[in-house]
């Protein structure tokens, strides 16, 4: 069993954690989010505290428990105090903008690049930074890393899309021709 799932989860005020059948409910100042319990666990929500236990003593119970306890943590914060990531545009007339609820990205090619946020994610453009920020850590994640796949950091110039605090690895050009070679 994971080492984590043994510690009670602590439940900040205004968050309420309901567990009803095979669903359990997380709500907070920020939102709602929903998960489904996975096989061979429970679920307790006591005064101030969310513990997860197994039900069975088996090597799939056991690693269940610790995703189960990692996803519940999640909401909890997510319902709180909510998630985000930062981006970073590096490079000569690279340039993000948002027109309504979409982003557009100018980085280079012909056309400019438009996405559309999932539901529940929003997107703040300021200068060469975009702030994604949302309840739920996975669509936040996932929303930026689609974001960062559009132009990743190159390693000679380092222009791209990054992480912001991304260290990118950057390699020597070619070297000009040394004199007097094969000959």
């Amino acid at each position: 069993m994971s080492r984590l799932s043994r510690k009670p989860i602590q439940i900040p005020e205004g968050v309420t954690v309901s567990v009803d059948g095979l669903l359990i409910s997380v709500r907070g100042p920020k939102g709602e989010k929903t998960l489904p319990l996975l096989p061979f666990i429970t679920v307790h929500s006591d005064s101030g505290a969310v513990t997860v236990q197994s039900e069975h003593h088996m090597t799939q119970a056991n690693i269940n428990t610790g995703t189960m306890w990692s996803l519940v943590r999640n909401a909890i914060q997510g319902v709180s105090s909510g998630f985000s990531k930062n981006l970073e545009i590096m490079g000569v007339g690279y340039r993000a903008a948002m027109e309504g609820g979409t982003l557009v990205l100018s980085l280079g090619f012909v056309n400019p690049i438009r996405f559309t946020p999932p539901e529940g994610v929003s997107v703040i453009v300021e200068k060469n930074v975009i702030r994604i920020s949302g309840v739920d850590k996975e669509k936040v994640g996932q929303a930026a890393a689609e974001i960062r796949a559009f132009k990743k950091p190159e390693p000679y110039k380092g222009k791209g899309i990054r992480y912001e605090g991304e260290i990118v690895q950057r390699k020597a050009g070619k070297k000009a021709a040394t004199a007097g070679a094969g000959g």
